[in-house]
């Protein structure tokens, strides 16, 4: 497993806690990656279990490692800490749908042309998040309205869904 451990300021972007990593610490874990890279990170020791998140790009070969509040509150850090970070290339990650298809959401799209192409054309990403959303409703009432309102939205219609305002298919 590539790994790198270095020291770092933790800064601010927006509202979301992050460590830089430059283009040449980046090149040493994976030569050439320009999207997000899946790493396991620990902060000053912390957590006890490498903590599994992907570090975004910034455009010019380095990455932002954002760090999570859970991962921040095991270390005792906050924005403006100089913190001692071990990251390492997350070799067991694979992509993709973390959360199955429900059976009902699939023979909408089957159903739906129009929800299907809106459908496969999201990133993967929003997939992900859709899927992830009907699997955390716990009632089956609960999915259904999701399944539908997802539907509708994809296949057209005006509407809100997962907190996005949607128009002919796409978010806007």
């Amino acid at each position: 497993m590539t790994s790198l451990r270095f020291t770092a300021r933790i800064e601010i972007n927006g509202i979301n806690p992050f460590v830089p990593v430059d283009a040449e610490q980046a090149a040493r874990m994976r030569e050439g990656w320009r999207k997000p890279m899946p790493v396991c990170v620990q902060v000053n020791g912390a957590p006890a279990e490498p903590w599994r998140i992907n570090m975004m790009p910034r455009g010019d070969g380095g990455f932002f490692l954002y760090l999570h509040g859970e991962v921040r509150e095991a270390a005792g850090v906050g924005v403006g800490d100089t913190v001692e970070v071990s990251v390492a290339f997350d070799e067991a990650y694979r992509g993709g749908p973390a959360h199955p298809m429900p059976d009902a959401f699939a023979d909408g799209l089957k159903r739906d042309e129009a929800a299907a192409q809106a459908w496969n054309a999201l990133t993967p990403s929003l997939q992900k998040e859709a899927l992830r959303r009907f699997d955390s409703v716990k009632s089956a009432e609960a999915k259904a309205r999701n399944i539908e309102a997802a539907l509708a939205v994809l296949g057209g219609a005006t509407g809100r869904f997962m907190a996005r305002d949607w128009k002919d298919g796409v978010v806007v």
